[in-house]
């Protein structure tokens, strides 16, 4: 399984084996790595083989586009599938999150390699590694409802614990945060410049510990972009419905009241649905462990598959690009708790779960 010099290239990922390091790269630039059903199946087959092979010390991923590490899932591909068969889609997200979940009970060192953009499904491939390493361009966002979907891949429970409600806010706005913030925030453990990434992987595949690999390259990142902001998300965030945080964003006053107008008026542009959804998930993942979460984001995935949003804002923001979407209800006041509750009400025929931790590492999976 695990010769030295041996490379797979298949469906625009490549694994290469050097010496004790099994090396990911996602290999689709011109689409800033947006992850495909094929290269997500890819990954899924990989990963067993790596917990087995006693010739694997660690694993790495890492990106080939200089731009992002990834820019998500391929949502076009995802509502394809939606149009024109259910099940098909349904299988995707199931699959996407067994993937995430199969990753977090990996046993083997996980070095996650982040330079530019990641987003999305990225997130769900490189959040659960042991080491998440961050580079100088790394941006990470949960920009789902912006496109009338929700922070899925399991990430609501990273961002149920943040502190300040800064979770809150990064679910419902989707707004980017670089390294600094991300190292606060616990979503990387590392920051070093991605000049190094290179040298990481040599140490690697010569079976180097990980954690003075890297915590010697450890460079500060300096007060983060959320610093001077935590106090207004604080107070604007905590507010216990969407309608609640828009006014108290709407009504600020001092040094924050212009950021609190434009993150006020951002959020009005958004699926009033999926940001309700969204803001409910958060504050119950706070008493969710993580495979809680993902079995509650397929559920809540399947809803949306269900419903029209999703289908309108990746028709406005990614295929025709006019950044005009008609939500439906177009309004926050429109949103009924029936409608929230009809996403959390178990699906009629489909109870989908995944393995226990203690069972994923029984099998070795």
């Amino acid at each position: 399984m695990s010769d030295p010099g041996e490379s797979i290239t298949a469906n625009e990922i490549r694994l290469d084996h050097n010496g004790s390091l099994a090396l990911i790269t996602l290999q689709r630039p011109r689409a800033l790595n947006a992850l495909t059903v094929a290269m997500r199946e890819s990954m899924a087959a990989w990963f067993p083989k790596f917990s087995r092979d006693p010739n694997v010390y660690a694993v790495a991923i890492r990106s080939a586009a200089a731009k992002a590490f990834s820019a998500g899932s391929d949502v076009r591909e995802v509502t394809a599938l939606g149009r024109t068969g259910m099940q098909a889609a349904r299988k995707t997200f199931s699959d996407e999150y067994a993937l995430n979940w199969r990753l977090e009970c990996f046993s083997k060192p996980t070095v996650s390699l982040i330079d530019g953009v990641v987003m999305g499904g990225g997130v769900g491939i490189s959040l659960y590694g042991t080491h998440r390493v961050a580079g100088e361009s790394y941006r990470f966002a949960m920009p789902e409802t912006k496109i009338g979907l929700f922070p899925d891949v399991g990430v609501a429970h990273a961002l149920a614990r943040m502190p300040d409600e800064i979770g809150v806010y990064l679910g419902l706005t989707g707004h980017a945060v670089g390294r600094a913030d991300a190292f606060a925030l616990g979503l990387v453990t590392h920051c070093i410049p991605a000049g190094q990434f290179d040298d990481i992987i040599a140490a690697l595949a010569d079976a180097q510990p990980v954690d003075p690999l890297l915590d010697i390259r450890h460079v500060d990142p300096g007060p983060g972009e959320l610093d001077a902001k935590r106090e207004t998300i604080a107070r604007c965030f905590s507010a216990s419905d969407v309608t609640g945080i828009v006014t108290r964003l709407q009504n600020e006053t001092g040094p924050g009241a212009n950021w609190a107008r434009e993150t006020a008026s951002d959020l009005n542009k958004r699926s009033p649905l999926s940001l309700a959804v969204t803001l409910r998930h958060l504050r119950e993942s706070r008493s969710r462990d993580l495979r809680e979460v993902l079995q509650m984001d397929y559920r809540l995935a399947c809803r949306f598959l269900e419903d029209v949003d999703f289908y309108e804002g990746v028709r406005a923001v990614i295929e025709d690009k006019d950044n005009d979407p008609k939500w439906q209800p177009a309004s926050h006041a429109a949103v009924t708790a029936a409608m929230i509750e009809r996403y959390f009400a178990p699906l009629e025929g489909d109870v989908w779960s995944l393995p226990t931790r203690t069972d994923m590492q029984a099998m070795r999976a």
